[in-house]
Protein backbone atom coordinates (compact mmCIF):
# COMPACT_ATOMS: atom_id res chain seq x y z
CA UNK A 1 0.00 0.00 0.00
CA UNK A 2 1.45 3.17 -0.74
CA UNK A 3 1.95 6.26 1.45
CA UNK A 4 0.95 9.29 1.05
CA UNK A 5 4.31 11.01 0.29
CA UNK A 6 4.80 7.99 -2.24
CA UNK A 7 2.11 9.26 -4.45
CA UNK A 8 3.55 11.79 -6.95
CA UNK A 9 2.05 15.39 -7.01
CA UNK A 10 -1.46 15.63 -5.39
CA UNK A 11 -2.47 12.08 -7.14
CA UNK A 12 -5.01 13.90 -8.74
CA UNK A 13 -7.00 15.12 -6.00
CA UNK A 14 -6.56 18.41 -6.63
CA UNK A 15 -6.01 19.43 -2.48
CA UNK A 16 -4.25 22.57 -2.94
CA UNK A 17 -6.96 23.98 -5.35
CA UNK A 18 -9.88 22.82 -2.72
CA UNK A 19 -8.12 24.41 0.14
CA UNK A 20 -7.41 27.26 -1.47
CA UNK A 21 -11.40 27.12 -2.72
CA UNK A 22 -12.87 26.76 0.85
CA UNK A 23 -10.21 29.50 2.07
CA UNK A 24 -11.43 31.29 -0.34
CA UNK A 25 -15.12 30.68 0.97
CA UNK A 26 -14.34 31.20 4.68
CA UNK A 27 -12.44 34.83 3.28
CA UNK A 28 -15.73 35.61 2.00
CA UNK A 29 -18.21 34.08 4.44
CA UNK A 30 -16.56 36.53 7.22
CA UNK A 31 -16.77 39.63 5.04
CA UNK A 32 -19.38 40.84 7.26
CA UNK A 33 -17.82 40.26 10.72
CA UNK A 34 -16.32 43.29 12.24
CA UNK A 35 -13.88 41.64 14.53
CA UNK A 36 -12.38 38.87 15.18
CA UNK A 37 -11.18 37.77 18.87
CA UNK A 38 -9.37 34.78 20.40
CA UNK A 39 -9.87 33.59 23.77
CA UNK A 40 -7.20 31.51 24.90
CA UNK A 41 -5.43 30.64 27.95
CA UNK A 42 -2.64 27.43 27.35
CA UNK A 43 -3.71 26.18 30.85
CA UNK A 44 -6.70 24.32 31.24
CA UNK A 45 -9.07 24.66 34.17
CA UNK A 46 -8.86 28.71 34.25
CA UNK A 47 -12.47 29.02 33.07
CA UNK A 48 -11.73 30.32 29.79
CA UNK A 49 -14.67 29.07 28.48
CA UNK A 50 -17.37 30.68 31.13
CA UNK A 51 -15.47 33.87 30.34
CA UNK A 52 -16.01 33.52 26.63
CA UNK A 53 -19.66 32.82 27.36
CA UNK A 54 -19.98 35.75 29.40
CA UNK A 55 -17.98 38.27 27.58
CA UNK A 56 -20.30 37.07 24.43
CA UNK A 57 -23.79 37.87 26.98
CA UNK A 58 -22.23 40.47 28.14
CA UNK A 59 -21.80 42.24 24.24
CA UNK A 60 -24.80 41.02 23.19
CA UNK A 61 -26.59 42.91 25.94
CA UNK A 62 -24.80 46.48 25.00
CA UNK A 63 -26.65 45.69 21.25
CA UNK A 64 -23.51 43.75 19.59
CA UNK A 65 -24.76 41.18 17.07
CA UNK A 66 -22.49 38.10 18.56
CA UNK A 67 -21.01 35.03 17.13
CA UNK A 68 -19.35 31.93 19.00
CA UNK A 69 -16.80 29.51 17.78
CA UNK A 70 -15.96 26.64 19.64
CA UNK A 71 -12.58 25.71 18.56
CA UNK A 72 -12.37 23.45 21.11
CA UNK A 73 -13.24 19.67 18.85
CA UNK A 74 -12.81 17.16 21.56
CA UNK A 75 -13.87 19.39 24.18
CA UNK A 76 -17.08 21.45 23.31
CA UNK A 77 -18.44 23.49 25.55
CA UNK A 78 -20.14 26.34 24.21
CA UNK A 79 -23.05 25.15 23.14
CA UNK A 80 -24.48 23.95 27.23
CA UNK A 81 -23.16 27.03 28.47
CA UNK A 82 -24.94 29.39 25.83
CA UNK A 83 -28.15 27.12 25.81
CA UNK A 84 -28.20 25.73 22.47
CA UNK A 85 -26.98 22.42 23.26
CA UNK A 86 -29.55 19.86 21.19
CA UNK A 87 -30.26 22.57 18.57
CA UNK A 88 -30.25 21.96 14.94
CA UNK A 89 -28.17 22.73 12.69
CA UNK A 90 -30.47 23.84 9.68
CA UNK A 91 -28.42 23.37 6.49
CA UNK A 92 -28.80 25.26 3.36
CA UNK A 93 -28.09 26.33 -0.23
CA UNK A 94 -25.58 29.41 1.52
CA UNK A 95 -24.58 27.37 3.74
CA UNK A 96 -25.04 25.52 7.70
CA UNK A 97 -27.30 28.27 9.83
CA UNK A 98 -26.14 28.40 13.38
CA UNK A 99 -28.39 28.23 16.35
CA UNK A 100 -29.00 31.24 18.40
CA UNK A 101 -29.25 31.90 22.23
CA UNK A 102 -31.53 33.59 23.67
CA UNK A 103 -30.00 36.34 23.40
CA UNK A 104 -29.34 36.10 20.09
CA UNK A 105 -25.77 34.91 19.85
CA UNK A 106 -24.98 32.53 17.17
CA UNK A 107 -23.13 29.19 18.04
CA UNK A 108 -20.84 26.69 15.91
CA UNK A 109 -19.68 23.92 18.06
CA UNK A 110 -18.57 20.37 17.37
CA UNK A 111 -21.38 19.38 20.64
CA UNK A 112 -23.97 19.97 17.78
CA UNK A 113 -22.88 17.30 15.60
CA UNK A 114 -22.24 14.75 17.97
CA UNK A 115 -24.85 12.41 18.51
CA UNK A 116 -22.94 10.69 21.65
CA UNK A 117 -21.38 12.63 24.39
CA UNK A 118 -18.76 9.43 25.12
CA UNK A 119 -17.55 9.66 21.74
CA UNK A 120 -14.43 11.43 21.24
CA UNK A 121 -12.61 12.42 17.76
CA UNK A 122 -10.38 9.54 16.33
CA UNK A 123 -7.79 11.08 13.81
CA UNK A 124 -6.86 7.95 11.55
CA UNK A 125 -3.08 8.32 10.79
CA UNK A 126 -1.21 6.84 8.11
CA UNK A 127 0.68 5.83 10.78
CA UNK A 128 1.61 5.83 14.52
CA UNK A 129 4.50 7.96 13.45
CA UNK A 130 2.61 10.64 11.41
CA UNK A 131 -0.28 10.70 14.10
CA UNK A 132 0.46 13.85 15.12
CA UNK A 133 1.36 15.81 11.76
CA UNK A 134 -2.05 14.09 10.90
CA UNK A 135 -3.81 15.38 13.81
CA UNK A 136 -3.20 19.19 13.62
CA UNK A 137 -3.98 18.83 10.05
CA UNK A 138 -7.20 17.31 10.87
CA UNK A 139 -8.01 19.59 13.01
CA UNK A 140 -6.88 22.96 10.99
CA UNK A 141 -9.48 21.25 7.82
CA UNK A 142 -12.21 21.03 10.90
CA UNK A 143 -11.72 24.25 11.82
CA UNK A 144 -11.70 25.76 8.21
CA UNK A 145 -14.76 23.94 7.00
CA UNK A 146 -16.73 25.62 10.32
CA UNK A 147 -15.36 28.91 9.52
CA UNK A 148 -15.90 28.98 5.74
CA UNK A 149 -19.45 26.57 5.87
CA UNK A 150 -21.30 28.94 8.66
CA UNK A 151 -23.63 31.65 7.78
CA UNK A 152 -22.34 33.58 10.25
CA UNK A 153 -24.25 36.92 8.60
CA UNK A 154 -23.47 40.04 10.03
CA UNK A 155 -21.54 40.48 13.23
CA UNK A 156 -19.67 42.83 15.18
CA UNK A 157 -18.21 40.32 17.27
CA UNK A 158 -16.96 36.85 17.00
CA UNK A 159 -15.27 35.53 19.76
CA UNK A 160 -13.25 32.21 18.87
CA UNK A 161 -13.41 29.63 21.94
CA UNK A 162 -9.97 28.17 21.71
CA UNK A 163 -8.73 24.80 23.75
CA UNK A 164 -6.09 24.69 26.65
CA UNK A 165 -2.43 24.59 24.94
CA UNK A 166 -0.66 27.34 22.97
CA UNK A 167 -0.29 25.33 19.64
CA UNK A 168 -3.89 25.93 18.44
CA UNK A 169 -3.86 29.78 18.45
CA UNK A 170 -1.33 30.00 15.72
CA UNK A 171 -3.36 27.25 13.26
CA UNK A 172 -6.70 29.44 13.52
CA UNK A 173 -4.53 32.63 12.96
CA UNK A 174 -2.86 31.35 10.16
CA UNK A 175 -6.87 30.21 8.97
CA UNK A 176 -8.39 33.64 9.58
CA UNK A 177 -8.16 36.92 7.32
CA UNK A 178 -7.29 38.83 10.26
CA UNK A 179 -7.42 38.43 14.05
CA UNK A 180 -8.66 41.57 15.74
CA UNK A 181 -7.18 40.69 19.12
CA UNK A 182 -6.31 38.02 21.38
CA UNK A 183 -7.67 37.95 25.22
CA UNK A 184 -5.74 35.78 27.54
CA UNK A 185 -7.22 34.18 30.52
CA UNK A 186 -5.49 33.15 33.95
CA UNK A 187 -6.36 32.53 37.30
CA UNK A 188 -4.54 33.77 40.65
CA UNK A 189 -1.99 30.43 40.32
CA UNK A 190 1.80 30.40 40.19
CA UNK A 191 1.82 27.17 37.82
CA UNK A 192 -1.21 28.94 35.26
CA UNK A 193 1.28 31.97 35.01
CA UNK A 194 4.07 30.31 34.24
CA UNK A 195 1.62 27.99 31.10
CA UNK A 196 -0.19 31.24 30.76
CA UNK A 197 2.79 33.45 29.68
CA UNK A 198 4.08 30.63 26.80
CA UNK A 199 0.23 31.74 24.89
CA UNK A 200 1.60 35.82 25.44
CA UNK A 201 4.55 34.66 24.12
CA UNK A 202 2.56 32.60 20.90
CA UNK A 203 0.06 35.32 21.03
CA UNK A 204 2.49 38.03 19.82
CA UNK A 205 4.06 35.75 17.12
CA UNK A 206 0.68 36.15 15.46
CA UNK A 207 1.18 39.86 14.85
CA UNK A 208 -2.31 40.47 16.42
CA UNK A 209 -2.81 42.85 19.32
CA UNK A 210 -2.78 41.21 22.54
CA UNK A 211 -5.81 42.58 23.69
CA UNK A 212 -5.24 41.98 27.75
CA UNK A 213 -5.20 39.50 30.61
CA UNK A 214 -8.26 38.19 32.55
CA UNK A 215 -7.86 36.89 35.84
CA UNK A 216 -10.79 34.79 36.57
CA UNK A 217 -11.40 33.01 39.81
CA UNK A 218 -10.18 36.02 42.01
CA UNK A 219 -9.10 35.45 45.45
CA UNK A 220 -9.44 31.58 45.38
CA UNK A 221 -6.06 30.99 45.06
CA UNK A 222 -2.67 32.81 46.90
CA UNK A 223 -0.61 32.76 43.88
CA UNK A 224 0.56 35.38 41.35
CA UNK A 225 -2.12 37.19 40.10
CA UNK A 226 -3.42 38.52 36.35
CA UNK A 227 -1.91 42.05 37.03
CA UNK A 228 1.34 40.51 37.69
CA UNK A 229 2.22 38.76 34.95
CA UNK A 230 0.28 41.74 32.24
CA UNK A 231 2.74 44.13 33.85
CA UNK A 232 5.61 41.47 33.32
CA UNK A 233 4.53 41.03 29.84
CA UNK A 234 3.95 44.03 29.08
CA UNK A 235 0.39 43.87 28.31
CA UNK A 236 -2.86 46.03 29.28
CA UNK A 237 -4.68 44.36 32.55
CA UNK A 238 -8.28 44.05 31.53
CA UNK A 239 -9.94 42.78 35.28
CA UNK A 240 -10.59 40.58 38.10
CA UNK A 241 -13.73 38.14 37.78
CA UNK A 242 -14.19 36.85 41.84
CA UNK A 243 -14.31 33.15 42.31
CA UNK A 244 -18.09 32.34 42.31
CA UNK A 245 -19.31 29.43 42.43
CA UNK A 246 -22.77 30.25 41.08
CA UNK A 247 -20.92 30.67 37.64
CA UNK A 248 -20.18 27.72 37.04
CA UNK A 249 -23.78 26.81 38.44
CA UNK A 250 -24.61 28.65 35.60
CA UNK A 251 -22.99 27.38 32.53
CA UNK A 252 -24.13 23.96 33.44
CA UNK A 253 -27.57 25.25 33.39
CA UNK A 254 -27.47 26.80 29.89
CA UNK A 255 -27.45 30.68 31.24
CA UNK A 256 -25.05 33.53 31.41
CA UNK A 257 -24.01 34.78 34.30
CA UNK A 258 -24.00 38.02 33.75
CA UNK A 259 -28.20 37.53 32.47
CA UNK A 260 -29.07 34.86 35.69
CA UNK A 261 -27.44 37.08 38.17
CA UNK A 262 -26.02 40.51 37.13
CA UNK A 263 -25.68 42.35 40.20
CA UNK A 264 -22.98 39.98 41.51
CA UNK A 265 -19.60 40.88 41.44
CA UNK A 266 -18.58 38.41 38.81
CA UNK A 267 -20.77 39.57 36.43
CA UNK A 268 -20.45 43.25 37.07
CA UNK A 269 -16.48 42.55 36.57
CA UNK A 270 -17.44 40.53 33.32
CA UNK A 271 -19.76 43.40 31.94
CA UNK A 272 -16.85 46.13 32.79
CA UNK A 273 -14.28 44.02 31.09
CA UNK A 274 -16.88 43.32 28.33
CA UNK A 275 -17.22 47.19 28.02
CA UNK A 276 -13.39 47.65 27.75
CA UNK A 277 -12.89 45.39 25.10
CA UNK A 278 -16.20 46.80 22.75
CA UNK A 279 -14.52 50.28 23.64
CA UNK A 280 -11.11 49.10 22.52
CA UNK A 281 -12.57 47.35 19.40
CA UNK A 282 -14.16 50.70 18.46
CA UNK A 283 -11.07 52.47 18.88
CA UNK A 284 -9.30 50.40 16.36
CA UNK A 285 -11.87 50.92 13.64
CA UNK A 286 -11.95 54.34 13.92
Amino acid sequence: MKRYRDIAGDGGSNIVGQVEAQQARLTTRLRDVRAIVAVVSGKGGVGKSSVTANLAAACAHAGDRVGVLDADLNGPTMAKMLGVRGAALVVGAGGVTPPASALGIRVMSMDLLLADDATPLAWQAPSQAEAHTWRGAMEANALREFLADTEWGTLDLLLVDLPPGTDRLATVAGLLPALAGIVVVTIPSDVSSLVVRKSITVARQTKAPVLGVIENMAGLFPGAGGEQLAMESGVPFLGRVPFDVGLAAAADRGEPYVTSAPETPAARALVAIAADLRSTLAAARA
